[in-house]
Formats: C-alpha cells, structure tokens, sequence
C-alpha cells in the first residue's frame, strides 16, 4: 500500500481506504451512505471511481470539511486549497424553463435497483445545443454530473425541502 498517498477531491475513495485502512470507519461515519463499502462488490466497482470530492457531495457535507478529518486522521496537513470543483448551485444565465427538452425522474429506477448513468449520458447526447434537460433523483448524482462535465454540458443542481435533488444540464 501506498502510505505516502497525499488526500486530495480526487483521490478515490478506494486508493484512500487501501492507503490508510483506518479511514474507512471514520468515512462511513462521516457519510453513512458510504457503510456499503463494506460489500465487496461495491467497493472494488463503487469505491473505485467515486472520488472522496463525490463522496462529500453525496454525504451533503462540504468537501474541505471531509479532506481534513480524513488528513487529520493520518496526520496529513490540513486541506487550505479552494481549486476544488463545486457543483453550480446558483441558477444560470442559460436556464429558462421553456428550454427543457428532456427530463427524467430517476427515482423509480433506482428504487428498482437500476442507474440511470446510461439513459441520462444517452439523452444528453441527444440533446439539441442551447436545450435543457432535467434530472430528478433522490440525492446528488456526483458522478453523473462529473461524467456530464466531461462530456461539455453545464449543469445546475437544485435542492427541493424534501431533499430531492433536481439536475439541469444543457449543451452550449
């Protein structure tokens, strides 16, 4: 293992736990969603891309704030950088509700056990430029919007009181 791996956003969460098994107790209580990686199978496919920057998005708890308890746990300095990427949480110049030309709601499917990566990256893909599409699901999709990202769509994330999270990308 490599104990001179320096945490970063971008490490994943799988080369930290590897590094610095100590701080996969700790993740897990950070971010609860996280207590899967103690299935295997999740965390050799999840834990592998998921980034710790991910991971704070999905446990809803700022990126900073998650880098320096996981540095503070291995005795790393702390985390003073703000290069991190957030996610766009003001709305944009580009959003205009009678742009949206898609949407789904991917709620049912991942109740049914199913991602909705493949169907949103294909409609996107689709998507005519300057058009919107519209992404409701249960909590904040961190690594669709960062694979979105790659692709060149810009998003806009929305949180409801209910804690859904609504997503809009659009291709410009």
């Amino acid at each position: 293992m490599n104990e001179q791996l320096i945490i970063t956003p971008k490490t994943k969460v799988l080369q930290a736990i590897e590094a610095y098994p100590q701080l996969e107790e700790l993740l897990i209580s950070y971010v609860p969603a996280f207590v899967k990686l103690k299935n295997p199978v999740l965390r050799k496919t999840v834990a592998r891309i998921a980034t710790l920057q991910q991971a704070a998005a999905i446990g809803n708890v700022p990126v900073e704030e998650l880098i320096n308890k996981l540095r503070a746990e291995i005795g790393q300095d702390l985390f003073t950088q703000n290069e991190n990427q957030m996610y766009n949480t003001q709305q944009p110049e580009w959003y205009n509700e009678s742009l949206i030309a898609g949407e789904l709601d991917a709620r049912p499917m991942l109740a049914a056990g199913e991602h909705p990566v493949n169907q949103v990256i294909a409609d996107l893909k689709i998507l005519e430029t300057g058009k919107i599409y519209k992404l409701t699901a249960p909590f904040l999709p961190a690594p669709l919007i960062d694979k979105a990202s790659s692709l060149n769509f810009k998003h806009w994330v929305t949180k409801s009181d209910d804690g859904t999270h609504i997503i809009y990308f659009t291709a410009i």
